[in-house]
């Protein structure tokens, strides 16, 4: 299996993580899509496997596609994405004292 896409499986992984560990510290979803499949499943974490799966549908319809550039970009994107994530939960478990 080509590395992007093993990459790409597992940012989704972590970006998955960090959405829940934002939910179980009552921070609301940022990405509007992603906030209303939550809001219409019968259970949040429904609604975000869901979207995961569909993520993880569309990279491989890259890597299938040969899309490896497009793959390339969406990795860094949320490569930034789960770093902004981990910074925002450390922020704000920082001042609510936590640390």
């Amino acid at each position: 299996m080509n590395q992007l896409l093993l990459q790409y499986a597992y940012l989704q992984v972590l970006d998955f993580l960090t959405t829940i560990a934002f939910m179980i510290n009552g921070v609301r979803e940022g990405n509007p899509l992603v906030r209303l499949a939550i809001s219409y499943a019968p259970h949040p974490l429904g609604g975000l496997v869901a979207v995961k799966v569909a993520a993880v549908s569309l990279g491989l319809y890259c890597w299938l596609r040969g899309r490896d550039r497009l793959l390339t970009r969406i990795n860094w994107l949320f490569a930034v994405l789960v770093a902004w994530n981990l910074a925002a939960l450390i922020i704000a478990t920082a001042q609510r004292g936590a640390l």
